[in-house]
């Protein structure tokens, strides 16, 4: 009788044992933490919080060299900031372009503008403009310049009409006219840098 119940025992336990829940995996979270969150043509939550930047090379025989930056403030909009030196002084426009390609000598490999909603060309915050529509620095007598803006519309890493990543940064000989299209007849491309997520801090 003995012998039965000591059996008994064991096999119960085996089988509860069988029953109980991995503590570990559930402590883990790692079908949590794994779990893709995808964004959609109308979902930027991944956006939020993430940084980018482009380092900006020269092009078309200039010696520019620069950087933009990009964050996604607590407003969702994203901060964007362009420093340059060894750059001609006056106004040179500034436009993201659609390709993030730079490897051309004179960056036509970057494309046009970025205008996924096919807007005419212009100034950004009045009548219609580019998503990729900047601006103009203005270029000191020593050769630098810098510009800050904070951008409603852009994201980082959001859906395909406000997703700013993989397009290039261009800075151009002259500045934008805000006018003629396709481009603000801004002339060459004297600058070209990619725009790729930054690691935060």
């Amino acid at each position: 009788m003995k012998k039965v119940s000591y059996f008994f025992f064991i096999g119960v336990s085996v089988a509860f044992l069988a029953c109980t829940p991995d503590n570990k995996k559930g402590d883990d979270h790692v079908e949590y933490v794994n779990e893709p969150n995808v964004i959609g043509e109308d979902n930027d939550v991944m956006a939020d919080h993430k940084n980018a930047r482009a380092e900006i090379l020269n092009s078309s025989g200039s010696e520019l060299k620069g950087e933009a930056t990009f964050k996604t403030n607590k407003d969702g909009k994203v901060e964007f900031k362009l420093t340059l030196e060894n750059v001609a002084p006056g106004e040179h426009a500034v436009h993201l372009h659609e390709n993030g390609d730079c490897s051309a000598a004179d960056a036509s490999s970057a494309g046009g503008h970025w205008n996924p909603t096919n807007e005419e060309h212009g100034k950004r915050g009045t009548g219609s403009f580019h998503k990729g529509d900047i601006g103009n620095v203005t270029v000191g007598d020593d050769g630098k310049g810098e510009m800050e803006m904070i951008i409603e519309g852009w994201s980082i890493g959001g859906n395909a009409d406000s997703n700013i990543l993989d397009k290039a940064v261009i800075i151009h000989a002259g500045a934008d006219d805000f006018t003629s299209q396709p481009s603000g007849a801004a002339g060459d491309r004297i600058g070209c840098g990619v725009i790729v997520e930054a690691i935060s801090h």
